[in-house]
């Protein structure tokens, strides 16, 4: 660590003039994205849409592009929409001009399809929801709340409100307000952090010993990539999946391989009963600009697994040209080249092994990738800076290292 600290302290007037020749050089590429904004903590609009479908609230993605470009349950994805095989119909007596079963509902008085929508007999489909909220204009004098009512509610109802709330959504509320802050810290006790840290990030071990919880909670949470990604995480639904099926065999003696032979710099543990959703810790390789972080990522594994690739994101920040700012990972093996001989830990290993030699020839960030093949001295004090400040939360002590002046 010793040895690491003289190129931090890189002048900053040197640095910013650097950084703005990447920049001028990249603006002329139209396929790169600024690096500027990539360098920010939070982001001013959605990479995908630019801000056309709302905010981002500071994530990469909004939370329209999330639901059409990357999906909740990689399971629907198997053989078209939903994860249903096209069956054509059987011939019958049917001439095929017959009102479809929803047709009663369909024109029914609009008084009625409410009081219908409302039972919970027909769910409406969660994009199908985001899309009419953007089509439909609201009426904001109806839908106003009055100024002063929030404030005015006494501290009995805002905790009942509370405990409908699940861990990031406190910590976010905490952030709202100092009153909402002070309440929360007198409910919320630093065991209950801990807690929620140990379901959040279950590979998380600080070797040190912690005065706040709440403090490490905010710092690992500060450091995933999408939080959308990361609460989802814990709301995934598991399909049943019989324990004598080929996937459940070839799961169970890989996770056997993993907790008794571990790959040098890398753990991977389920999630779920049903080995559907896992994490994997990687150890920064030696001589990388990533040594000493440990970098946390989430696996999916499908139904169909061998036959299908897991999906795989990373849920720790990483300056990486074939990593993106979402978190995915730009690797062939598990997108295009999968074989039946991979595992999970081989996928790992390939990702380890992608952090010290990157592929630039195709990026996922291709302002990262010219940066690396043009500067890469910047490129390695960059990526040093986001590994101290992202990734050794485990080691380092909760700290403020400011990458604005980047």
């Amino acid at each position: 660590m010793a040895a690491m600290k003289p190129e931090a302290s890189t002048s900053v007037s040197s640095s910013r003039i650097l950084t703005k020749a990447v920049v001028k050089s990249n603006r002329d590429d139209k396929s790169s994205v600024d690096l500027t904004e990539f360098l920010s903590s939070e982001y001013e609009s959605c990479m995908m849409c630019q801000g056309f479908y709302g905010r981002s609230f500071g994530q990469p993605v909004c939370s329209t592009c999330h639901i059409f470009l990357f999906i909740t349950d990689i399971n629907k994805d198997e053989e078209g929409e939903g994860g249903e095989e096209y069956k054509e119909k059987a011939d019958s007596d049917d001439s095929g001009n017959e009102e479809p079963d929803m047709a009663a509902d369909f024109y029914m008085k609009p008084e009625s399809r409410s009081k219908v929508l409302r039972s919970g007999s027909h769910k409406m489909d969660k994009l199908a929801e985001r899309i009419s909220s953007l089509t439909i204009p609201r009426d904001t004098e109806k839908e106003a709340v009055p100024e002063g009512l929030v404030d005015s509610l006494p501290p009995e109802v805002l905790l009942v409100v509370f405990n409908y709330l699940d861990d990031i959504s406190l910590w976010t509320a905490g952030n709202v307000c100092q009153r909402w802050r002070q309440i929360l810290e007198g409910e919320t006790t630093e065991d209950q952090w801990k807690h929620f840290i140990c379901l959040r990030w279950p590979l998380f071990r600080p070797q040190y010993r912690v005065r706040c919880w709440r403090t490490v909670y905010a710092k690992l949470l500060e450091s995933s990539p999408c939080r959308y990604c990361l609460e989802s995480m814990m709301l995934q639904s598991t399909p049943p999946i019989e324990e004598n099926s080929w996937r459940h065999r070839r799961l169970r003696s890989e996770l056997k391989t993993l907790r008794t032979d571990p790959p040098e710099g890398i753990q991977a543990t389920p999630l779920d009963r049903h080995c559907c959703h896992w994490q994997a810790s990687i150890t920064g390789p030696q001589g990388s600009p990533y040594q000493g972080g440990l970098f946390l990522l989430y696996l999916q594994i499908p139904e169909s697994y061998p036959m299908r690739p897991p999906k795989v994101r990373f849920i720790t920040k990483i300056f990486h040209p074939n990593i993106s700012r979402h978190g995915d990972v730009g690797l062939d093996s598990i997108h295009h080249n999968w074989s039946l001989a991979l595992t999970i830990s081989k996928v790992l290993i390939s990702i380890q092994s992608l952090l010290t030699d990157p592929y630039c020839k195709v990026c996922m960030e291709p302002s990262i990738g010219q940066l690396f093949t043009k500067h890469r001295a910047e490129f390695d004090r960059i990526a040093r800076l986001w590994t101290w400040k992202y990734a050794m939360h485990d080691y380092l002590p909760p700290c403020d290292i400011n990458l604005t002046w980047l």
